[in-house]
């Protein structure tokens, strides 16, 4: 499993990643899409709407459950991957990059609320 450390993690298996221009990028990590299998559909987010950390803001469909997706921190979403409308097998070739889902206008800086990679990956394979 891949854990990258300059990612923030929350304990619902989803990321985010403060890019330069201070929005918000959140996906799932490879341990979800592992367990998750084979991605068939991901229900993304419209622009405008409002997310909030720890809640639902779309679903993501494998070829053996339907799971929510859990939203890493709160903002306004302002551009989703629509590549995944096509091709959602992206998030699980490449879940922090290509398979990005959502970036947001973040309405904090992300933080203590978060796990680093250390500890995502213990809790994740503690399970």
């Amino acid at each position: 499993m891949n854990y990258p450390d300059e990612l923030r993690y929350h304990r619902e298996d989803t990321w985010a990643r403060t890019e330069d221009d201070g929005k918000v990028r959140i996906g799932i990590t490879d341990f979800a899409q592992d367990q998750l299998g084979d991605i068939v559909f991901v229900d993304l987010p419209e622009p405008g709407v409002e997310v909030s950390l720890g809640n639902a803001f779309g679903e993501i469909e494998s070829s053996k459950t339907v799971a929510d997706l859990i939203a890493p921190a709160s903002g306004v979403v302002v551009e989703v991957n629509t590549q995944l409308e096509q091709k959602p097998e992206l998030v699980n070739a490449d879940p922090y990059g290509a398979g990005w889902i959502a970036l947001i206008e973040a309405s904090q800086p992300i933080g203590a609320e978060l796990l680093d990679a250390t500890a995502y990956q213990r809790d994740a394979e503690g399970r």
